[in-house]
């Protein structure tokens, strides 16, 4: 009998996704401001990369709780429900992604264009990324010990 399956990585796979989606978003943000101020002759502003790199964390976020999922080795009957577990948790954590990169793909443009507020625009990604990380530390509360 196969044992330690957890959730078949389902909440790393959903979070990696998340966080991809973020990426692509922000990084095409980041690519038009650095456009706009190469096209007006000012300097890139590399400090965009930041907001680029944001939703990567989230990945990490989602194979941290898919090791906790399959580390917990619950019995093999469970295996629905722990890839349940891991599949709402990973689309709670990728969603945090997704709209870590929405709020830097504005931070990108607003900063090219001010050159000010870079510390606003990081504290308002790291709440964001707070839900990701309470959703991993919750879930990884919640599940029982094999």
């Amino acid at each position: 009998m196969v044992e330690g399956l957890g959730d078949m990585s389902i909440s790393l796979a959903i979070s990696a996704v998340g966080s991809a989606l973020g990426i692509g978003i922000a990084g095409m943000a980041a690519v038009g401001a650095w456009k706009r101020a190469y096209m007006n002759n000012k300097a890139a502003p590399f400090i965009l990369i930041a907001f680029v790199g944001a939703p990567l964390s989230q990945t990490i976020y989602g194979m941290i709780l898919r090791n906790a999922i399959k580390g917990a080795n619950l019995p093999p009957e469970s295996y629905i429900y722990q890839m349940l577990l891991g599949l709402f948790a990973g689309l709670a954590i990728a969603m945090s992604a997704y709209f870590q990169g929405k709020v830097g793909a504005k931070a990108a443009d607003a900063l090219a264009e001010t050159g000010k507020g870079f510390g606003n625009y990081i504290m308002t990604i790291g709440v964001v990324e707070t839900v990701a990380l309470f959703v991993m530390v919750f879930t990884m509360t919640a599940l029982p010990k094999g």
